[in-house]
């Protein structure tokens, strides 16, 4: 029997306004898995309520309180790995080795933002006025819309609550209509077990044919101060444009379009195991998956035969099996859209080197081309499957140009075994992340993480992810009376 969820307001289950619900599928089997509150605008707006109403208190609450709840929500999280895996499965199509790496790095991302909320914040500065202190100090905005996207569900689903909550925020979390248990109501369970006081965090789900009108509601409030959003780039735009329109600062990380270089003193054994993951790791779907893997045609032929030779290999189907690799997609649209790109691809000149065809059902293997050119959709397009495209480079002039070929700039791998040469190449990639003698796909919750161009603005991790989403107030406290002209 499906599970039920409702709407979370105030620190209450509630169900929408309307009283209407939306389905959770299944990606693997189609069937329904859970059925959930399809939200209105008018529920948009009792969760601002809620969360605004809150705002103050949560606010003035002393650093070391916040921070015990942060912290017992961290431990809490790593006592439900099971229940996890079962979720992202049913949900998302997740496989239990992802699951169980989603609950370890999101727990740690609370953690990481238990430290932040009493780690020091601020400045003293140098006045011009004798006898005077200027300080500069950080304050929370207020209520904070959050938008948190299925494909790294309960990572992103933490990440887009907990900076905002430890710099001292309320906040309003769409979740998306393809995870909303794990990337939403799962983490809102875990904080309100710790110890969150009710309207701290509402969680406001809806049907995805009404996540434009909900999306534009929950911004334009006057009393939301700030918004983060994590997802596709197009999608992305339309969010940063909302927030744009009504003066509000926002972090936006969105789509790549991954390079892994594989340089001419790489070890290739080591090249096409990180490559491989880089490439198929929740069977694609991760913002800093590796899309095109460039080869110096040194090592071409070898690293060729190898990776392909792994990539047909990787079990594929359903995610439950403790050896499937490659599980299903989100939806089965999705596998139908990674295989038009790959017919595209073919009927323009590229070769498949194995995988491809028609997919089943949400299920698309192991894919690599080669020789894509230029007017195919995929050579641009993020993939968001298990695809990849290899292209061959003489020297590194030529890498840097083929890997800076997009509007894209979030993340990039150098494998190499000289790490100054490595370097070398990397200063000059533009994205927002770059990881010598490694693949593309990584995340720390201490480290600032974006990227550039159309990956999207703003950072998450570690101080960064604090200063997103606070304000530098400047202060002055004068010592002794000033002395005015007139």
């Amino acid at each position: 029997m499906p599970l039920t969820r409702e709407l979370l307001i105030g620190g209450k289950d509630v169900p929408a306004a309307s009283g209407r619900t939306t389905e959770d599928i299944n990606p693997y089997t189609g069937e329904v898995y859970a059925t959930v509150a399809a939200a209105g605008p008018k529920d948009v707006t009792r969760a601002v309520d809620a969360a605004d109403a809150a705002f103050p208190e949560w606010a003035a609450l002393a650093p070391f309180a916040r921070r015990a709840i942060f912290l017992k929500a961290a431990d809490l999280l790593d006592a439900r790995g099971e229940q996890v895996a079962e979720i992202m499965a049913h949900e998302a199509g997740g496989t239990r080795p992802w699951a169980y790496f989603n609950v370890a790095l999101a727990a740690n991302i609370l953690r990481e933002a238990a430290a932040a909320i009493t780690a020091p914040r601020g400045e003293v500065l140098s006045a011009q006025e004798a006898g005077t202190l200027g300080l500069a100090v950080r304050e929370p905005l207020g209520v904070v819309a959050a938008f948190a996207p299925w494909n790294a569900p309960v990572i992103l689903g933490v990440r887009a609550v907990a900076a905002p909550l430890a710099a001292g925020n309320t906040v309003v979390v769409k979740p998306s209509e393809d995870a909303p248990i794990a990337c939403g109501l799962l983490v809102a369970d875990v904080l309100r077990e710790a110890g969150l006081p009710d309207g701290v965090l509402n969680v406001v789900t809806n049907a995805p044919q009404d996540a434009a009108e909900i999306a534009e509601v929950l911004i334009a409030d006057p009393r939301v101060r700030a918004v983060n959003f994590t997802g596709s780039t197009g999608v992305g735009r339309i969010i940063g444009t909302h927030a744009a329109t009504h003066l509000k600062p926002a972090v936006l990380e969105l789509g790549g379009k991954n390079a892994v270089i594989v340089l001419d003193d790489a070890d290739v054994d080591y090249a096409v195991d990180a490559v491989t993951f880089s490439v198929f790791m929740n069977s694609g779907q991760i913002c800093m998956s590796g899309d095109r893997i460039l080869v110096h045609e040194a090592l071409a032929e070898e690293f060729t035969r190898k990776f392909t030779a792994k990539a047909a290999s990787l079990r594929a189907g359903d995610p439950a099996h403790p050896h499937t690799v490659v599980g299903p997609l989100v939806a089965a649209s999705a596998a139908r859209r990674v295989a038009a790109l790959v017919k595209d691809a073919v009927a323009k000149g590229a070769t498949v080197l194995t995988g491809g065809g028609e997919p089943e059902g949400a299920v698309h293997p192991a894919t690599v081309l080669t020789d894509v050119p230029k007017d195919a959709d995929l050579y641009y397009a993020e993939a968001f499957g298990p695809v990849c495209v290899l292209e061959t480079f003489a020297d590194d002039d030529t890498a840097v140009a083929v890997a800076n070929d997009t509007d894209n700039g979030l993340t990039c791998g150098i494998i190499t075994e000289n790490a100054t040469h490595g370097l070398a190449v990397g200063r000059r990639v533009r994205t927002g992340i770059v990881h010598i003698n490694d693949q593309s796909v990584a995340d720390e919750p201490h480290a600032p993480f974006g990227g550039v161009k159309a990956s999207g603005y703003g950072r998450f991790g570690g101080r960064w992810g604090i200063e997103a989403f606070s304000n530098t107030r400047w202060v002055t406290i004068a010592t002794q009376q000033a002395h005015y002209p007139f």
